[in-house]
């Protein structure tokens, strides 16, 4: 993973896990009556908001990413490599096999001539 995406990713991670634990907070000010209840549930809503932010964040910096540097892999590129070579021997064998054809109808037209 792409450092822009790792650090994007560690962010929303971090902020969902706030989230989480405020939500957690105000469920249990909640549960005793606590006047910090109403406070923490608004800010649990607003770090909703901001954590599906991040989140899209993470999936926007992937695509940009991907968009302006390719996706590089060491992988891919020797599969790459080998899909070229095999894609040189098949063109080479019907090269050779076009040149058999060609020599083929060239002895039978010459053997029609005599």
């Amino acid at each position: 993973m792409p450092d822009p995406v790792r650090t994007a990713a560690v962010r929303a991670v971090l902020i969902m896990s706030l989230t989480i634990i405020q939500a957690m907070v105000a469920l249990l000010c909640t549960m005793t009556g606590s006047w910090l209840a109403f406070p923490m549930l608004l800010s649990s809503v607003g770090s909703t908001v901001v954590a599906t932010w991040s989140v899209l964040d993470v999936w926007v910096t992937r695509q940009v990413w991907n968009q302006r540097h390719g996706v590089v892999s060491v992988p891919s590129s020797s599969a790459r490599r080998l899909r070229r070579e095999r894609r040189a021997a098949r063109r080479t064998a019907r090269a050779a096999e076009r040149e058999r054809a060609r020599i083929r109808r060239r002895g039978a037209s010459s053997l029609s001539r005599a």
